[in-house]
């Protein structure tokens, strides 16, 4: 077998929702995942497949999708608030842990035709994630592992943010806020 592997980065914001720890609050991450692909033959280059390739289909489909973007489960009560403002938002069916996200970067990379058997997912330099499958399907230990649907929410009013002007309320007020 021949295995190579494709490293992508990018960054999201997100919240984990019936959670009692500090992720319970929107956060955002400097995400790096791994995508392993496999082949039991090289092509007529002599390749798994070309880095280029991965790069165009799956890194393309990161950069459009969940690239600077919350990513929230579809239920999250702040969903409304953000599109109201105008934010981009990846919703997904199921609570936006690194555990999903790997299985969704998985799920995506075959959906795009490539021979991926792992992605590892890095929430932070220090917490991984990885969802991996045996011959390119799930592996019975992960058997349990229903398919994730995602989506993406263009924002209403795409343009640069700008504030809206409102009347500042008195300067003692804001010491009561904070």
């Amino acid at each position: 077998m021949f295995r190579v592997v494709r490293e992508f980065q990018f960054c999201y914001g997100h919240r984990l929702l019936e959670y009692e720890g500090k992720c319970r609050f929107l956060h955002g991450h400097n995400a790096k995942a791994l995508v392993v692909l496999e082949a039991a033959q090289l092509d007529s280059k002599g390749m798994v497949l070309d880095f280029g390739e991965v790069k165009r289909r799956l890194g393309q489909w990161i950069e459009e999708n969940l690239d600077h973007r919350m990513i929230l489960h579809r239920l999250d009560p702040v969903v409304p608030i953000l599109l109201e403002a105008g934010e981009t938002l990846f919703l997904l069916d199921v609570n936006p842990t690194a555990e999903h996200i790997a299985q969704l970067l998985w799920e995506q990379a075959q959906r795009l035709g490539l021979p991926v058997v792992e992605v590892a997912f890095w929430e932070t330099p220090h917490c991984q994630a990885v969802f991996a499958t045996s011959g390119g399907a799930i592996a019975p230990n992960v058997h349990q592992a229903r398919p994730i649907h995602g989506q993406l929410i263009p924002p209403r009013n795409p343009g640069p943010v700008m504030p809206q002007p409102a009347s500042q309320p008195p300067a003692d007020s804001l010491s009561a806020v904070v």
